[in-house]
C-alpha cells in the first residue's frame, strides 16, 4: 500500500511539472496599441508587444515577424488591446489608380444583413422612388446596377440605424453613384465571391 501511495504521489508530481511547462509555454505577439482605421499605414508607435500562452489554434502575428507588418495597410479597423492576425494586415491599397470613393449611407433596409467588410464585391442597384416611373425603360428591364467594393463600413448609428459605407467605384461610374445616394435612388446588394 505504501509503495503504491508512493508511486501515484509521484505520479501526481510529474503531471503538476508537465502542467507548469505548459503554462510557462509562452509565445511572443504582436498587439494593437493606438485605433488605426481601415487602409491606414500601421508604423511602429501603433504596434507594441506580449508574452502570452497562444493556443495554437489562434493566428496571430509574431513579435518576431514585427518588421514585416510595419509599412503594410490595416485590411479592417484595429483596436487597442487586440492581438495582431495575418490576415488583419495588406501590402495593397484599398483603392486602385482610376477608382473613386463614394460614401454610401444607408438605412437599414437598403443593405444586408450581413456584415460587410473590407474587399467585399457589392452590387450598387439603382431603385426609382416609390410611384415613379422611368419613361426611358420597359417595365421588364432589369434595373441599372453598377459593381464596386467595400472599403469600409460604419457601425449602425444609434437611433437611426444608418450605416456609411464607403464604396471604391470606377472613376467613370462614382458621380451616377453620388447622385442615387443624393436621390435616396440606391440599393446595395452582394455580388458573389467569384465576382458574378
Amino acid at each position: 500500500m505504501i509503495a503504491l501511495s508512493l508511486g501515484l504521489i509521484a505520479s501526481g508530481g510529474a503531471g503538476v511539472v508537465v502542467l507548469l511547462l505548459q503554462v510557462g509555454d509562452r509565445t511572443q505577439v504582436v498587439t494593437v496599441v493606438r485605433n488605426v482605421q481601415v487602409g491606414q499605414v500601421l508604423t511602429e508607435q501603433d504596434l507594441g508587444k506580449a508574452s502570452i500562452a497562444l493556443d495554437p489554434a489562434v493566428k496571430a502575428v509574431h513579435a518576431s515577424d514585427l518588421d514585416q507588418v510595419v509599412g503594410k495597410r490595416a485590411a479592417v479597423e484595429l483596436r487597442p488591446g487586440s492581438l495582431l492576425a495575418p490576415s488583419q494586415v495588406t501590402k495593397d491599397s484599398l483603392m486602385k489608380p482610376g477608382e473613386q470613393l463614394v460614401p454610401i449611407g444607408l438605412k437599414p433596409e437598403q443593405i444586408p444583413a450581413t456584415a460587410l467588410v473590407p474587399g467585399q464585391k457589392v452590387g450598387l442597384v439603382h431603385v426609382p422612388a416609390q410611384g415613379e416611373v422611368e419613361t426611358d425603360k420597359s417595365s421588364d428591364d432589369p434595373p441599372r446596377t453598377l459593381s464596386g467594393r467595400v472599403v469600409k463600413a460604419s457601425d449602425a448609428a444609434p437611433g437611426s440605424g444608418i450605416v456609411v459605407v464607403d464604396v471604391a467605384t470606377s472613376a467613370d461610374d462614382g458621380p451616377t453613384v453620388a447622385a442615387w445616394v443624393s436621390a435616396g435612388k440606391l440599393r446595395l446588394v452582394l455580388s458573389a465571391p467569384d465576382g458574378r
